[in-house]
């Protein structure tokens, strides 16, 4: 009797450990096309604003129908404007950065996700994790040449006693939403759209205070004076030229589209034999 009461116990938690990870290959690869935008000095509110082409590859492993582990490289580019995203603000400082992302995510489905005829074939999901990524912001003079910001130090970096040049790698918080669907064996589709918490306030640069603007037009150009002051009467040094106390996000929202391949889970067919086996005897 105990043995017979040991084995439907057997069977019965190998059933259950099997309905938690039954749902085929493992590995999907594919793609992500989408828009990106940026949130910060330039833009403080404007949900999309200034939408700009992103996209990337992403690679997902499926540890359960629930759980996902998420690495992708994106690429895109943010822009910000006082006049267009900032209510006109007579700062009228301007900028463009290209931004490369390489992180890894966390997934959570909402309901569990498979691929089997029959099984629950689509779920909402929160996903959370940690990037890095490389920018570049650049304005444009009067004449419309872009000139990259970093290493001119508008808000006088560089200069003996003020602050160093600001990196261009930094890390983010990427956080968000999507949905998936799995269409039939290897492939799924889906939607997402996620911000990026990042840890530098330069990625439009703008964040601290006017320099001395005859200091950085003799010491650096006149175009340079000119990139760091956009405004009509010039601000004296000191004065506020961003809010530095608030950090920049960037966001990606897009479509993806992956492939299943590799590793195949026999779970189900496991759980299958058990059943029968379980009915015969």
């Amino acid at each position: 009797m105990k043995l017979k009461r040991m084995k439907k116990h057997l069977i019965l938690c190998l059933i259950i450990l099997s309905s938690f990870s039954c749902f085929s290959q493992k590995s999907e690869i594919g793609a992500m096309v989408g828009t990106s935008f940026y949130l910060g000095d330039l833009n403080p509110r404007t949900i999309f604003g200034m939408p700009q082409v992103a996209g990337g590859i992403i690679y997902r492993y499926n540890f359960s129908p629930r759980w996902a582990l998420k690495a992708d490289i994106l690429f895109a580019q943010v822009e910000g404007s006082d006049a267009i995203t900032n209510k006109n603000y007579e700062r009228n400082l301007s900028f463009k950065s290209p931004i490369t992302e390489i992180s890894a995510q966390a997934e959570l489905n909402f309901f569990r996700l498979y691929n089997a005829r029959g099984k629950n074939f689509f779920s909402p999901y929160i996903f959370a994790g940690i990037a890095v990524f490389s920018f570049n912001p650049q304005a444009a003079d009067r004449d419309g040449t872009y000139y990259a910001l970093q290493h001119v130090g508008t808000e006088g970096q560089g200069f003996e006693g003020e602050k160093d040049f600001y990196s261009l790698v930094n890390f983010a918080i990427p956080f968000g939403i999507g949905i998936r669907f799995n269409f039939a064996r290897y492939i799924s589709i889906g939607a997402e759209w996620g911000l990026r918490y990042t840890f530098t306030d330069y990625l439009d640069d703008v964040s601290g205070t006017y320099y001395d603007n005859e200091t950085l037009s003799n010491e650096r150009g006149a175009a340079i004076a000119r990139l760091a002051d956009k405004s009509e009467v010039l601000h004296e040094a000191g004065t506020a030229r961003g809010n530095s106390t608030t950090k920049d996000l960037y966001s990606f929202a897009g479509v993806t589209i992956t492939f299943k391949f590799g590793e195949v889970d026999k779970t189900c067919d496991l759980r299958t034999n058990i059943k029968r086996k379980s009915i015969t005897r």
